[in-house]
């Protein structure tokens, strides 16, 4: 006598159940396994290359204008930088970049753009940019400052940008990274004022912070 199993719909389902949580699982370790793999590959990379920071140095400094106006601030200044990728393997964008010049602490012109820019393995590029404050409010011993360094002989500024860059290995790109960029600039500044603008041309290496 053949022996006949009937099997209730709820068996059914609670091993049709257990099946498709079997299957999820399967998939979340495949997935976990998939992307834990890529992200080691990706970490590998940068720890064996470990990209250097950029090099920023001031080729020359032209200040055209630097007048107070009772509390108030024009300026006009022209600036060259160079800048350089010392990577032999990875790239950089700089996705944002702001110019703007200070004095004793406190900012003497607006910010002024760079436009983005790629810039490519043991790559060199200069950057100019007219950095402009006009009626800038400032404290009252900044025309003391300047009075006193006119004094001394010389006049010492500090150019500043900020910015965000991403760094390109082969075909992947990072994520964007905030840097800072800090230049000291000595003009000679007598108590004769030349007809031309203020010049610098020394040359001087920056500090650079990511």
């Amino acid at each position: 006598m053949s022996q006949i199993t009937i099997t209730s719909p709820k068996h059914c389902a609670a091993k049709q159940g257990l099946k498709i949580k079997r299957n999820y699982k399967k998939l979340y370790l495949t997935l976990s396994t998939f992307f834990t793999t890529i992200l080691l590959i990706i970490l590998l990379i940068w720890l064996i290359l470990h990209p250097a920071k950029p090099q920023f140095s001031l080729k020359e400094v032209d200040i055209y204008q630097l007048n107070l106006s009772g509390p108030n601030l024009n300026s006009s200044i022209q600036l060259t930088l160079l800048s350089k990728n010392p990577n032999q393997k990875v790239g950089i964008y700089y996705d944002e970049l702001q110019v703007y010049a200070t004095y004793k602490g406190q900012q003497i012109t607006g910010d002024t753009p760079v436009p983005p820019f790629y810039q490519g393995q043991e790559e060199s590029n200069l950057i100019t940019a007219s950095l402009v404050g006009n009626g800038l409010p400032v404290a009252p011993s900044l025309g003391y400052e300047l009075i006193r360094d006119q004094t001394v002989g010389r006049l010492v500024l500090n150019l500043k940008a900020s910015g965000k860059l991403r760094w390109k290995v082969g075909t992947w790109v990072s994520g964007r990274y905030r840097f800072n960029i800090n230049c000291v600039s000595i003009n000679a500044f007598g108590p004769s004022i030349p007809a031309g603008p203020l010049t610098s041309k020394q040359g001087a290496q920056c500090s650079t912070t990511i």
